[in-house]
């Protein structure tokens, strides 16, 4: 559009100067339409150049607030394989990862005797089990987080913002509920200063390469997973 109206404001200005410009003048033209030109492609150099800056800066940003899903991914994760269930609470669950502690199992097969018959003429029978004897715990602090500040995982990266969490339970089978859970941000609050017709446009990706939706999230209300909604290529760097 740019490049358009650009041609379209040089010919009228052509015209306007071969009919009411006297030839003396033509020197002041020339340096005004330079002028004119270099801010023409000024434009045209920042419309294109816009984009490329704005996907840099937003890759960065991503990355950062990724590795914060990823900590409240690992720490949710550790909350249901303790204790069976998520935690809404961003700072319980903090506190969680301060002193949790992983079983450390060992599953072995045992030979026991089963009575397969009545208490007044039992029939023993030898039969074979799985047997899970507790060996010792592994603290969830050192094991997932060791050179990572997990104290921290609820601030989004460059914002004065905490990621919003929400758990809740789906429905597998029949009567069978199973617990969910979702971490996410608004792209507009990561992306806040950068042009904001670009963030718009962002905020609708519709996915490929870029990230689906309005949100940055891990987890799902939907469905069972811990995933993230970003794309593979963001784990590469991890």
């Amino acid at each position: 559009m740019i490049i358009i109206a650009g041609i379209i404001v040089a010919i009228l200005i052509a015209i306007l100067i071969i009919k009411y410009v006297p030839l003396k003048l033509h020197w002041l033209v020339s340096i005004v339409l330079l002028s004119v030109a270099g801010y023409l492609g000024y434009l045209i150099f920042d419309s294109i150049m816009g984009p490329i800056r704005f996907n840099v800066e937003k890759k960065v940003r991503y990355a950062k607030v990724i590795d914060h899903l990823r900590m409240i991914r690992d720490a949710q994760d550790a909350h249901k394989t303790i204790t069976g269930k998520y935690e809404r609470d961003g700072n319980k669950l903090i506190k969680f990862l301060d002193t949790a502690e992983f079983a450390i199992t060992n599953t072995h097969n045992e030979i026991i005797e089963v009575n397969k018959g009545t208490k007044w003429q039992p029939l023993m029978v030898e039969v074979e089990q799985k047997v899970t004897d507790t060996t010792g715990y592994d603290s969830v602090k050192e094991s997932l987080f060791k050179n990572r500040d997990y104290t921290k995982m609820l601030q989004v990266p460059g914002t004065d913002t905490e990621f919003k969490i929400t758990i809740g339970f789906i429905q597998k089978v029949a009567g069978l509920e199973v617990p969910v859970y979702i971490a996410k941000v608004d792209k507009a609050i990561i992306l806040e200063g950068l042009d904001k017709s670009l963030i718009n446009q962002e905020r609708e990706a519709i996915g490929g390469n870029e990230v689906k939706g309005e949100f940055l999230s891990v987890g799902s209300l939907e469905e069972v997973n811990s995933n993230g909604n970003w794309p593979p290529f963001y784990d590469k760097k991890e």
